[in-house]
């Protein structure tokens, strides 16, 4: 079996980035959770946090922020949430916009099919 990407990741170094932190709070965050930031990198932050924001011009679902950064998913998870508590970016799970769609009045789309027939 090939050696996954991650298994020589220096636990030193991802202690570091997180500054220890293991978890996250935030139970909004899984794994499609999309992500968009609402500002752009300052001088002198994290240089994760500035990959973060540059990634995420669009929304873009953790998971993909944990391959394009190639850190654990726990560690992407982290560190957006840190982002999240400084209002730099926004987030919402892919289904929320769904959601919160209303369908026309069945009486409407009858009306407008109506009008379209008598074209």
């Amino acid at each position: 079996m090939a050696p996954h990407i991650l298994d020589d990741e220096d636990p030193d170094r991802l202690y570091t980035i997180t500054r220890g932190r293991s978890r996250v709070d935030d139970r909004q965050l899984d794994l499609v959770t999309l992500v968009v930031a609402k500002a752009e990198a300052t001088p002198g932050m994290q240089s994760e946090y500035v990959k973060i924001l540059r990634l995420c011009f669009a929304p873009t679902s953790v998971v993909e922020i944990s391959a394009e950064l190639r850190l654990p998913v726990s560690v992407a998870r982290i560190l957006v949430s840190d982002l999240l508590r400084d209002d730099l970016v926004t987030v919402r799970h892919p289904s929320t916009g769904r959601a919160q769609l209303q369908l026309p009045d069945v009486a409407f789309l009858k009306k407008v099919l109506v009008g379209l027939q008598n074209i």
